[in-house]
């Protein structure tokens, strides 16, 4: 089984957060915040941005547009684009990119069809891709990275390497936080929030990347499909994709292609014997989109 770290001690506050995490009516709660960050508000909408930057002292330099009045909705300043030349994508073919901004919760290997989540707590890799263990099994005794975004980060999320996308997988569930506590508190975490997830072919294996919702996630959007808003239920939805000709939907190293509405996770999986990570990255590391992440291992062997 994946070694863990030792566990951690909560504060009474720590005890109270984690409780109402099981109490509150987290998805009302949520898609009340989705209606409220969709509207357009004027000097409210502005107020309010302006509010967020200060709170979290955003860098609003490196985004595309610079004011909190240039944005329509929160929405829109949530999910903002950067201006040209604010991330660099690494350019060698034969290495991954960091695919957002954010902080590495977790890495390492997928043992026994589990995932490392924190301090004694695994979850099955089967789980978080949809229940089929067809889907899972290219990514058996591979690797996993489990990325956060906090609120303060870039929110859209991007390719770490060339793919073509196969299938998409809505999984419904629940909408706990995904920031450290709850990672550190909550059994099966990104098993049980809702989830798209996302399989792609590649040169040199099977990726997976897994959107995973959170308290007052909006809604999550690919640039394929666009906004991701099932119903919620019981039912997992399901779309394939050709893997060639006109109607394949490719990408290229650090492509666009997908994200939240107000920040969560990406959980990544790779196909065995497919990427070393970097050693500088591991748990804290902080990431930044386009920056080396990890290395091709059949491309340094056959080198």
């Amino acid at each position: 089984m994946p070694s863990n770290p030792l566990p951690v001690k909560n504060t009474i506050g720590d005890k109270i957060k984690i409780a109402l995490q099981y109490a509150m009516p987290k998805h009302a709660i949520s898609r009340l915040v989705g209606k409220l960050a969709a509207a357009k508000m004027g000097w409210l909408t502005t107020k309010l941005i302006d509010v967020f930057i200060n709170a979290y002292g955003i860098n609003m330099g490196e985004a595309k547009l610079k004011k909190a009045s240039d944005f329509e909705t929160f929405n829109d300043f949530f999910t903002r684009e950067l201006e040209s030349g604010a991330r660099t994508i690494d350019p060698d073919s034969d290495s991954l990119c960091y695919p957002v901004d954010g902080a590495i919760s977790q890495q390492g290997d997928i043992v026994e069809g589990k995932l490392i989540q924190a301090k004694g707590f695994n979850y099955s890799l089967t789980s978080l891709l949809g229940g089929d263990s067809r889907t899972a099994a290219p990514f058996q005794k591979g690797k996993f990275s489990c990325i956060y975004l906090a609120p303060k980060d870039y929110h859209r999320i991007h390719m770490p390497m060339a793919a073509t996308l196969r299938e998409m997988i809505y999984i419904p569930g629940e909408l706990f936080s995904v920031n450290p506590l709850t990672a550190n508190n909550v059994p099966n975490l990104f098993a049980r929030n809702e989830r798209v997830v996302t399989i792609f072919d590649t040169e040199h294996g099977a990726l997976a990347m897994v959107l995973v919702g959170a308290t007052i996630v909006a809604s999550i959007e690919t640039t394929w499909a666009g906004t991701i808003t099932p119903p919620v239920g019981s039912d997992i939805f399901r779309w394939q994709y050709p893997a060639k000709g006109v109607d394949a939907i490719t990408f290229e190293k650090g492509d666009e292609m997908g994200r939240f509405k107000l920040g969560s996770t990406v959980v990544s999986a790779f196909a065995p014997n497919m990427v070393e990570f970097a050693p500088e990255a591991g748990p804290q590391t902080v990431t930044r989109l386009g920056e080396l992440y990890a290395n091709l291992i059949l491309a340094n062997n056959e080198k």
